[in-house]
């Protein structure tokens, strides 16, 4: 068998993408305000908000445009490195409050957790930053899966529709391409992460093909044995 590590996706992979969007995502945007305001002279708060000024090319925005700009961004799901990272501030608050419980899917706890005892080495590429990553696996409903993960990659690893990405991680990893598992289920991500060499398995949980890649409903049916 080839396979030594496994890279997972979260968003439709682990997790379901409605917890992202119906929970997450909202809860974000209905704190975001209070928190920038309320935060702006942290240093680790106010690198964030000078990274979207200067994404945004509005160097000169008040707090209220920043604001504006970061709701905005959260209703176009832009992938911007700054906004994931105060999503993940926002986030860590909740999940510390108690008010956000992460959502990861039965049948890819038990895969993960046995993958671990069998020796695989397990790491997470999402576009969530890191931060978002290990809340939602730190406080999910199963309890603190982080012990499974050997590392994460988020945006700053490079977007997940490009190669170059991909061949970045497994160089992060110290790992052949080919002995890497890529999971998701976008099939330009799977499309990036084969054009770098990883293997390749597409979670299709409402059915479905992910062309040019094996398709599976469910981690209890990914046999590494295939691959």
């Amino acid at each position: 068998m080839s396979i030594k590590a496994i890279l997972t996706d979260i968003e439709g992979t682990t997790s379901a993408v409605s917890f992202v969007f119906d929970v997450l995502f909202p809860y974000a945007a209905r704190h975001l305000p209070d928190f920038v305001l309320n935060n702006a002279e942290q240093p680790a708060v106010a690198a964030q908000l000078a990274a979207v000024r200067a994404e945004s090319g509005e160097a000169e925005a008040d707090l209220p445009r920043v604001v504006e700009i970061l709701l905005e961004w959260i209703a176009e799901d832009r992938k911007a490195t700054p906004l994931k990272a105060l999503q993940g501030m926002i986030w860590a608050e909740g999940y510390k409050a108690g008010q956000l419980k992460g959502h990861v899917y039965p049948d890819a706890v038990e895969a993960l957790k046995r993958w671990k005892e069998e020796g695989f080495e397990l790491y997470v590429y999402s576009s969530g930053s890191i931060q978002a990553q290990q809340l939602i696996f730190g406080c999910s409903v199963a309890g603190d899966l982080t012990p499974l993960f050997s590392g994460y990659f988020d945006t700053t690893s490079g977007p997940k529709r490009e190669a170059a990405s991909y061949t970045r991680i497994a160089e992060r990893i110290g790992r052949p391409a080919d002995e890497i598992l890529f999971l998701s289920d976008i099939v330009q991500e799977l499309d990036a992460a084969q054009q770098a060499g990883m293997q390749t398995c597409g979670l299709a949980r409402e059915g479905g093909e992910l062309p040019g890649h094996p398709a599976v409903a469910s981690f209890a049916v990914i046999d590494l044995n295939g691959f």
